[in-house]
């Protein structure tokens, strides 16, 4: 991957895991917790979703070749689900299949499988993430291309951690038009890379069309 390419994919991973845009959830769910509590469950927010995410990028190609999938057919299948997640951003609507119902989210507030489900999963490795991993490895050449990305996915990682470990502190200091602006403009960016996506895969699958 070249440096236009980590930037693109920074972009993205940043967009579908925006830790700015999931911090009003994690201070909604935790408001009864202690800061203590909230950094405990940061850290594990955290480590799971590194978990998610190394399991992904080494297996995903894997998984879809299973099933007789190719990555330019998963790009064109990704991309569609990352339009319809930035789509939802842009309208300032919640996409219930990356960041569960309010039923779930409300029903889980009190278990101690919190950490895991509905925060890591799927609020920060939903099918929009998990669908931006694979096809990222997918393009990119050797292990080389591999470590790239999990170095951009560790990046992002390490904001999303550092934004909940410090959640009240940015809860006082982002306004509610803070938050609108950065989701607009994330589901901007992100609804661009999927176009992108779905387009260089149909180019790929249906190469008559080029």
């Amino acid at each position: 991957m070249n440096e236009a390419d980590l930037v693109k994919s920074f972009g993205a991973f940043f967009a579908i895991m925006n830790p700015f845009v999931n911090l009003p959830i994690f201070l909604a769910l935790t408001s009864a917790y202690s800061v203590k509590q909230q950094r405990t469950l940061a850290l594990k927010i955290s480590l799971f979703s590194f978990v998610m995410c190394a399991v992904i990028l080494v297996g995903g190609q894997q998984i879809i070749s299973f099933f007789g999938i190719t990555v330019n057919e998963f790009r064109i299948a990704g991309g569609m689900v990352l339009a319809h997640i930035a789509w939802t951003m842009l309208n300032g609507e919640e996409d219930t299949a990356h960041h569960g119902t309010s039923d779930e989210q409300s029903q889980m507030a009190d278990l101690n499988s919190l950490a895991f489900y509905p925060m890591t999963f799927p609020m920060i490795v939903g099918p929009g993430t998990i669908a931006t991993i694979i096809i990222s490895t997918g393009v990119s050449t050797g292990n080389g291309g591999i470590l790239n990305v999990g170095v951009v996915i560790a990046a992002v990682l390490l904001v999303l951690f550092l934004v909940l470990y410090f959640a009240s502190f940015f809860g006082k200091v982002m306004t509610a038009t803070m938050k609108v602006i950065m989701t607009r403009l994330m589901g901007m960016i992100l609804l661009a890379i999927a176009v992108e996506m779905v387009a260089d895969g149909i180019k790929a699958v249906l190469p008559g069309l080029a």
